[in-house]
């Protein structure tokens, strides 16, 4: 009990500090900001320590088939930290900020092409929108853009050059997702390779899709609040984050897909192998 009480308050914790950080090294963060921010992450953190303590399933995937969710984590942590660097500027003054921005740039730099997920970002803003705004938002979306590339990518070569999960142990369908039913009807090795493909699909799409749907809504959304750093940190995370962690779930299915697939061929061959060994 010591031991699962000692990793939930970790977990929370660190929760907590990821939510935290724009609020924490900003230089001008306003204290109406400084307090939502702490709720939230009190909130955040409350859940995750419940969810991790608790011995039964709830909502929270891949709870016992790491390193998903670390994975997930680092993913957004890295998102956030690396914006909030970028746009603290010369307030942190260390050599390890200065290589953040460094990196930061070239991260930016290197998705701003034609036809880009980047570039449909910037179509989205208003047409009376600074200068200044637009090079902000570009930086932006191309450093949370590359950082969510570069976590599903990691987690795919986890999976094809480790074979997660079965080198961390056995997988339990039940505890690891407990938002899927295996009796709802269909076979479930087709239903997990169907919300595989539909989650890497809208993972995919998503970047495209959402710059077009603000651009659509514009009326009724306030862009302005972009000109904020710290609006549009968790506004670019969001963007970036939501199709990275469809994506990382899609894999994830798809893999467990072929486990069980590849379990029942087995079976199906051992069966064969009974028999042909009893009728002779």
């Amino acid at each position: 009990m010591i031991v699962r009480m000692t990793g939930a308050f970790l977990r929370a914790l660190l929760i907590a500090l990821a939510i935290a950080t724009p609020a924490l090294l900003l230089p001008d963060v306003g204290a109406d900001a400084a307090q939502v921010t702490v709720l939230v992450a009190l909130v955040a953190g409350a859940f995750t320590f419940v969810e991790y303590y608790s011995q039964f399933p709830s909502i929270l995937e891949f709870r016992f088939a790491p390193p998903v969710n670390r994975m997930r984590y680092f993913t957004m942590f890295s998102m956030v930290l690396l914006l909030t660097v970028f746009f603290s500027g010369a307030a942190l003054e260390n050599p390890i900020a200065s290589l953040l921005m460094t990196l930061s740039e070239l991260m930016a730099r290197a998705v701003d092409f034609p036809f880009s997920p980047v570039r449909l970002v910037l179509l989205a803003l208003p047409s009376d929108t600074t200068a200044e705004t637009t090079a902000m938002v570009r930086s932006a979306a191309g450093i949370a853009y590359v950082v969510a590339l570069l976590g599903v990518l990691a987690f795919g070569l986890m999976v094809r050059i480790y074979g997660w999960p079965v080198r961390y142990g056995a997988f339990n369908v039940w505890i690891n997702l407990p938002l899927f039913d295996p009796t709802g009807g269909g076979d479930v090795l087709t239903r997990l390779k169907r919300d595989s493909i539909v989650n890497l699909v809208l993972g995919f799409l998503l970047p495209f899709l959402l710059p077009a749907f603000v651009k659509l809504a514009g009326a009724l959304l306030d862009m302005s609040a972009v000109t904020n750093p710290h609006t549009l940190i968790w506004v670019m995370t969001a963007w970036a984050f939501l199709p990275a962690n469809l994506m990382i779930r899609g894999i994830a299915l798809y893999r467990v897909a072929d486990i069980i697939e590849e379990k029942r061929r087995r079976t199906y061959a051992e069966a064969r192998s009974d028999d042909v060994l009893q009728a002779a």
